[in-house]
């Protein structure tokens, strides 16, 4: 940016952007920098308040919470703003005895907003966010309502594996096809250990698995975009219709539940 709008202006080299206005957005609260094995100091000193470009930036505050302008006054408003409040209040440090020695804080959540009946914490969730999933399965809108969030992949995987459980019906393997791709420049990288095994074993955010096992019925999420004028784009939340499975190829039949 710097580079071409000093052709515009020549001071433009040394400002952030080029002079040009960009607009981020954000909550503080939430957009803490992941530094793989890094301390608390090594987390500040990412987050973005820590730039050099950080005194250029003037910080403007959403303070109206538009959920809540609604002029009705029922319980589910009432509740929605006591949540909310909450909310904002740990996020600034308000609620939870500080451990000062880690910087850390235990908060006590209300017992309102906890599930605690049932021996199997799991199927309590399940059963909370998708009530009567077994006879609901075969509704078109069984999973538009509801989502379970997980902090990391492993919970992801579990959650998952736990609902597919769940849904009756044969179950179908489907696995990737991991190959390194060649390339004819030199890298300093070494290709020896990039075998399709290792491949094979990645996983990460914004990438299936491997081994993706389905159901009829069950629940899946688009990772790309492949027709935005069409709904499918990433992200967009999709139910297994029908699976056809021949040796050389999968067919996945699926229906949006939403865009």
């Amino acid at each position: 940016m710097q580079d071409l709008m000093s052709k515009v202006d020549k001071n433009n080299k040394t400002k952030p952007f080029g002079g040009k206005v960009v607009v981020l957005g954000g909550d503080f609260r939430q957009i803490l920098p992941v530094v793989r094995g890094g301390s608390r100091g090594d987390v500040v000193n990412r987050t973005i308040n820590s730039s050099k470009i950080w005194k250029h930036c003037n910080v403007l505050k959403l303070t109206k919470n538009m959920r809540l302008k609604s002029d009705s006054l029922d319980k589910s408003q009432s509740e929605l703003k006591e949540f909310a409040d909450w909310i904002l209040k740990i996020g600034d440090g308000m609620l939870g005895a500080d451990d000062k020695d880690y910087g850390e804080a235990q908060i006590q959540i209300p017992e309102e907003l906890c599930i605690l009946e049932g021996n199997n914490p799991l199927l309590s969730l399940v059963d909370f966010v998708y009530p009567n999933i077994v006879t609901n399965i075969t509704q078109p809108n069984c999973f538009d309502d509801g989502a379970i969030l997980a902090p990391t992949l492993e919970v992801v995987e579990q959650v998952n594996d736990f609902v597919l459980s769940m849904i009756p019906g044969e179950e179908k393997e489907y696995l990737s096809c991991d190959t390194p791709c060649k390339s004819d420049e030199d890298y300093d990288v070494q290709s020896d250990w990039l075998t399709s095994e290792f491949l094979n074993e990645i996983k990460c955010s914004g990438i299936p698995n491997h081994r993706l096992t389905l159901k009829v019925g069950a629940p899946v999420m688009l990772l790309r975009n492949i027709d935005q004028a069409g709904g499918l784009c990433n992200g967009t939340r999709l139910q297994v219709k029908e699976m056809v499975f021949s040796p050389s190829i999968s067919y996945l039949h699926v229906f949006c539940n939403d865009n």
